[in-house]
């Protein structure tokens, strides 16, 4: 086992509106070692990026962590100061957003906002920290990178700006990094070459990446581990394999069926039925429950406990433990322990 970097226990984060209370965040928990890749996938408004805000306490009113820890190299962040929480973000923890053209200034050089992050984190001067800009833009693959630092974001192709803000995170060497859908907006040639730096940089410098997304294909070869959330929670969590060989919340086949074939052309994707669930109202049982073919009337009247499928695997659904009873009467009755 590595150096555990990153604990999240059983964290709540929920946005008090006029409405009500949106539980963003319903008691997700997970760990993240030195040089491991967590993906965290699910469709939008399952609470991915919001779990990543909460990690980087970047959340904009009127949201706010109600409960939980978040340790980082066992000290709880959810405890420090404003002060004490800038010297981790950036330095010891950095995110990619999803659009770099919103996340870059527009009316500032590439340059100027490279070392403004790099001065800011690290006690480097003006000089020293212009010539770790240029060698940060060249470790991404940015040609010509002292022509690039005089030039304004719109100078720059999508693939180029979004190397510019992984260039940005990585230029202080974070233990950590979060890659909130990196590719979002980038075409898919474009995407590959940016999954590849990452892969390339993060064994190159050895930090653990979060990868954030709503496309289980765009991670399919670069996770240790991924999580599917849905409606602020854990659906199912396990290995890269576990969960594409062997899906076992109905949620998360659904998506896997969702994912284009190469080999069947002809085939018709088939869409997950129904609309995400209102967090205003969530209801009292599984909240995939109303847009799942094989729901019971246990899964409407009672949250599913997380069961162990194997020592790699964890899923919440009650048709595993369905399953184990079944499997169990085959046999001749559930066993005592």
């Amino acid at each position: 086992m590595g150096e555990l970097l990153l604990q999240v226990k059983n964290l709540h984060t929920s946005f008090f509106t006029d409405a009500g209370e949106v539980r963003a965040v319903n008691g997700i928990s997970f760990n993240l070692e030195r040089g491991k890749v967590l993906g965290i996938v699910g469709e939008s408004g399952s609470g991915k990026s919001v779990t990543a805000y909460s990690v980087l306490r970047i959340l904009s009113e009127p949201g706010e962590i109600t409960d939980g820890q978040i340790l980082f190299k066992g000290e709880d962040i959810v405890k420090l100061g404003s002060k004490q929480m800038r010297t981790v973000r950036g330095g010891k923890i950095s995110i990619i957003f999803q659009d770099p053209m919103t996340s870059l200034n527009p009316t500032f050089t590439i340059g100027n906002q490279l070392e403004e992050a790099i001065r800011l984190h690290t006690n480097r001067t003006k000089k020293e920290a212009r010539d770790r800009a240029v060698e940060m833009l060249t470790l991404v693959g940015v040609n010509e990178p002292e022509k690039r630092i005089a030039q304004y974001p719109h100078e720059l192709s999508g693939g180029m700006r979004q190397r510019v803000m992984i260039a940005m995170a990585l230029a202080c060497e974070p233990d950590i990094l979060i890659a909130d859908e990196p590719t979002t907006a980038l075409d898919v040639t474009i995407q590959a070459q940016i999954l590849e730096l990452m892969q390339d940089l993060q064994k190159k410098l050895g930090m653990a990446i979060i990868l954030i997304t709503h496309d289980l294909g765009v991670i399919a070869g670069m996770c240790d581990e991924i999580i599917v959330m849905y409606a602020g929670s854990v659906c199912e969590r396990g290995t890269a394999d576990e969960i594409f060989y062997n899906p076992c919340h109905e949620y998360t086949k659904g998506l896997i069926r969702s994912i284009p074939s190469v080999v069947g052309k002809k085939d018709r994707l088939v869409p997950i039925a129904g609309s995400p669930i209102d967090l205003l109202n969530l209801p009292k049982g599984c909240a995939f429950a109303s847009r799942c073919d094989k729901a019971m009337k246990i899964c409407l009247d009672e949250k599913p406990e997380e069961i162990w499928i194997n020592s790699l695997h964890i899923a919440s659904c009650w048709m595993n433990v369905k399953e184990v009873y079944d499997e169990a009467a085959k046999e001749g009755g559930p066993k005592d322990e």
